[in-house]
Formats: C-alpha cells, structure tokens, sequence
C-alpha cells in the first residue's frame, strides 16, 4: 500500500479523527470518572515517562482522575488488546510507542492488531531523537569510533532491544546496514531489565530516548556517542548529533502518543486531543521533559494519524532493505 492509499484508508478507519461538531461532547462526559491511560510496557522505560508526565494533569483537565497501568508483555501486544477490548467510552486509552504503532505493525509483529485499524489518535506528546549509548569499558569515544572497532570485532559486541520490531531493533539493524557492521541482537522484556545488563556490561551498544539514559550518562556509567538527529538535542547540547558523526538523516526520533479505541465517537476523541494540547502547553511540565531529556510536541489528532501511516510505509521499506523480520 502507498503511503496515499494509506492515508486515504486511515479516513475510513478508526486512527485518523474526522471533523465532527464539538458541542456534541464535552469535557462533562467524563467529570468524575477514572481514566485509566495503559502503558503496554514495564515501568520505567519511555513509554512510562510519557504516560506519567501527562496524566495527573490531563486527568484534571478532563475533571477525571487519570491512572497509569503498566501491562506488559507480548511485545505490547497485552496491552494493546486490553484497549481494544475496553469500554468504547473514553475512559480507556494508550500511551503508544512509535515502533509499536509503526515499527512492529510494518512486519506483521502485533498478531492480528493493526493499529491503523484498531486505534484511533488522540495526540502527541513528546518527540526525541534517540541517544547512542555504550559501556565505558568499550574503548570508543564516538559513534565513528564504535564503528571502526565493530568492523575490526565482527559479531563481538552485544546490543539490547525490547523485542523484534521496537525501535531499538529496527533501528540498530537500520544502523548496522548503513554502516555495514555486525552486532549481536539480544532482545529483553523492559528497559529496566536492559539498563541493569548495559551497566553490568553484557550489553555493549544501546539506543533509546533519552530519560533512562541521561542520569546513567551524567554519572558515568554509561558513554554517549551521539543523538540520532542531524541537530544537537537541546537539552543534551555536549554529545553530537549523528551529523556531526557521517551518519545524516537517520530518522530515528523516539515518539509517544495518546491513542483512543476504535469506536470511541469522534467528538470525544476530538476533545481528548484539544485537552491533551492545552496540557503540554504548561511550561512546568515541558520543563520536567526536558530535564528528562524528552522534547514535548503536541499535534493533532490528525497529524499524528497521518505520521502513523507515513512512518508505517517508511519503516516496511527499510525492514525489506535490511532483511528484518518479526520472526
């Protein structure tokens, strides 16, 4: 499917929110009750960041108590389905992953979930460029230098993920294609998980969005390469960007976002998205995320349908280039 066609499908389904009269559904439609905002990830990783940077203050906004629950499991796929099968009323919603909802749908990794059909988007929160990070004990002070040593040491040095299809994988594969290099994949449950090996040293090469990392970089217990973008993060302005290093558009910015089932009407999902919004415009939580390392980025819910589709279509293309597989 094109990325046109595919848009064009999204209008049909349930990801991309359509116009619909906002005095049909009101913030009230919600006052009083508990949302619960599902994190298909063990605590401690991005996608729970996000989640718990929003949710008192979203919850308040909606005159709702808002609650994260972290069920993981499945590559996702448990708390995916816990959303798709809850109460079409507003009162269940994701805090989705960009590999989860692009990555992994683009090879067939979340079973018979489709994202695109499944889910309907309600906004963006935040938008990051990933860090390179690796263990001090190896002898490479930036990105081209961990290169250089992974073509001299072929199949040598480990690197993390969370499972076939996340970002960390699909984007370390499109990294070792573009710089022709062997590392070994070894995918874990959750980042907290991860990060205990990467500091113990069994992993050697690791990327993810910033807020795990940061504080173990500032200690000194892991070494920054680099950031996945062509600028310097802003809140990271000492470590270089993948530009800087011979690696330019990479494209590998880490996002999270609000999405809503399938079913849920329009004008509620249309109001979620313009609570979200106002919600990320508080300078004190933009100044928590940056602090974290994360850059907050609202959109709309249709921008962020239409990022859903073309990143879907991008990451299919680059799997087939690499030979990435669910499997």
């Amino acid at each position: 499917m094109t990325i046109t066609a595919a848009r064009r499908a999204l209008l049909g389904a349930g990801l991309a929110t359509l116009a619909a009269p906002r005095h049909a559904w009101t913030q009230g439609s919600l006052a009083g009750r508990t949302i619960t905002l599902v994190v298909p990830s063990p605590a401690g990783g991005g996608t729970d960041f996000s989640a718990r940077l929003v949710a008192d203050s979203f919850g308040r906004s909606l005159g709702a108590t808002m609650v994260v629950e972290n069920r993981p499991g499945g590559n996702d796929v448990v708390g995916l389905t816990s959303v798709i099968r809850a109460p079409q009323d507003g009162t269940t919603l994701l805090c989705g992953y960009c590999a989860t909802m692009t990555g992994r749908a683009a090879i067939n990794g979340l079973g018979d979930i489709q994202p695109m059909r499944d889910f309907q988007a309600v906004g963006q929160i935040t938008d990051t460029p990933q860090l390179f990070v690796t263990h001090p004990t190896v002898p490479a002070a930036t990105l081209q230098d961990f290169i250089a040593l992974a073509k001299q040491k072929p199949g040598e040095f480990n690197y993390a993920s969370a499972g076939n299809g996340s970002m960390h994988h699909m984007g370390t594969e499109y990294l070792k294609h573009r710089a022709g290099i062997d590392l070994v994949h070894v995918p874990y449950r959750g980042t907290g998980e991860t990060i205990r090996d990467l500091i113990a040293g069994r992993i050697q090469f690791y990327m993810n969005s910033p807020p795990p990392l940061t504080p173990l970089v500032r200690d000194g217990k892991l070494r920054a390469l680099c950031v996945s973008s062509n600028e310097r993060h802003p809140g990271l302005p000492d470590i270089p960007s993948a530009a800087e290093q011979g690696m330019p558009d990479l494209n590998l910015n880490v996002w999270f976002a609000v999405f809503a089932p399938r079913g849920v009407p329009a004008p509620m999902v249309a109001m979620l998205s313009e609570k979200l919004r106002e919600v990320l415009a508080d300078q004190g939580l933009r100044d928590r995320a940056f602090q974290a390392g994360a850059l907050v980025a609202p959109s709309s819910a249709e921008a962020l349908a239409e990022r859903v589709a073309r990143e879907t279509e991008n990451w299919r293309r680059i799997a087939q280039q690499a030979n990435i597989t669910a499997g």
